[in-house]
């Protein structure tokens, strides 16, 4: 893949999604069913019992992906119109992955965190469901505090679609490594959106020792950046101090989502036999999976598509997201996550499984259909 062909891709049809008409409208009479005098009916109805929206429109199969364009990719602060190609991006793969209808909303990256919420507010009555995309820490955390009362599922991808993906991946690895999440010791860098919500689901999944640690180093009471980072300082237990190099001496997992090329081969030699990597910097990792073998790494997982074992959320929102449609669900909670997380990990077979193949690729038809289904379950 060239520059030339990125570029010529993405002029040659003015970008990746469009509007496609459901029905025909051939005549007169059909004009009529669709539009006026006949569409009057279904307003009139909707009007009267609200709930029939879902069976009527395209509310029920229909996501809003709002973005501010502050934090997109790995690139930053970028601006609305530049993470539009994004958005776009992310559409498409709900349209491909689930079938689901999705637009992108981009708006000013000088809103406030509540004011972003209520542009979502606003615009909730016309979509089934609201994917937040690529907004900074710690804005984005402001951002869910308004919508406790939105009554569609919500969900930010950087935030949850992330973590659901690298706890499955993590459940795999530990299988094979043949080690239990209450005994491991794991370390984030990475203390922003995408590592809290990683640490909140490792919490939850069992994890008892695990540290965070960002451009300051471990984090303390001392070096916080916001507020929400304070919560997941007792993991530490053994309240270790330093840098990054240091608190990955005598751990089990490394989980990157920070910056490229922060580790060598000598750090990865320190932590523990059978360690796993995941580092998940994009394009450039924090350590290149040559060198993270090198120092002994037992897994290695990237966000890159040119390695083995990526870790990428399209394997996740789109199943969430078709679940929670089909099962009518108005909120994106720990439970279903939680129980995602745990299908995405089961659907490959024992005899699938390797230390090169710890998640399913994305093109594997049984990924959408099993989360879908473990969504629902929830709500049954």
């Amino acid at each position: 893949m060239t520059e030339n062909e990125v570029f010529d891709y993405h002029a040659k049809y003015s970008g990746k999604i469009g509007l496609q008409i459901k029905t025909s409208v051939k005549d007169r009479d059909e004009l009529s069913l669709a539009y006026t005098p006949g569409v009057g009916k279904v307003c009139s109805e909707i009007a009267k019992n609200p709930d029939t929206v879902y069976k009527y429109t395209s509310k029920k199969n229909t996501v809003a992906i709002v973005s501010d364009g502050t934090a997109v990719l790995g690139l930053g602060n970028l601006g609305p119109e530049a993470a539009l190609p994004v958005m776009e991006g992310k559409a498409l793969l709900f349209k491909k992955f689930a079938d689901i209808d999705a637009w992108p909303i981009c708006v000013p990256s000088n809103l406030t965190a509540k004011q972003i919420a209520e542009v979502i507010l606003n615009i909730s009555p016309g979509f089934g469901g609201i994917n937040l995309e690529d907004v900074a820490a710690p804005k984005c955390f402001e951002v869910e505090k308004y919508l406790e009362n939105l009554n569609i599922p919500y969900f930010h991808d950087d935030q949850k679609g992330t973590a659901i993906v690298v706890l499955a991946g993590l459940m795999n690895s530990l299988k094979l490594a043949g080690k239990d999440f209450k005994d491991i010791k794991v370390v984030i860098n990475g203390a922003g959106a995408a590592g809290l919500a990683i640490a909140h689901i490792l919490e939850k999944a069992g994890v008892q020792n695990l540290i965070l640690c960002d451009k300051n180093g471990i984090l303390n009471q001392k070096n916080l950046m916001f507020e929400e980072q304070k919560r997941f300082l007792y993991l530490n237990k053994q309240n270790i101090k330093g840098d990054l190099k240091k608190a990955l001496e005598n751990s089990d997992v490394f989980i990157g989502v920070s910056a490229p090329d922060l580790l060598q081969s000598e750090n990865i030699r320190k932590m523990n036999e059978k360690s796993i990597v995941f580092t998940l910097a994009n394009p450039i990792p924090e350590i290149m999976p040559e060198k993270a073998y090198e120092g002994g790494a037992f897994i290695v997982a990237t966000g890159r598509s040119d390695y083995p074992n990526q870790v990428n959320n399209v394997l996740g929102f789109p199943g969430i997201f078709r679940g929670a449609f089909d099962g009518r669900i108005k909120k994106i909670n720990d439970e279903i996550c939680l129980k995602a997380a745990y299908a995405l990990a089961e659907v490959l077979t024992e005899e699938e499984l390797s230390p090169l193949k710890i998640l399913p690729e994305v093109f594997d038809k049984r990924v959408v259909p099993a989360v879908a289904e473990a969504v629902m379950k929830v709500v049954i």
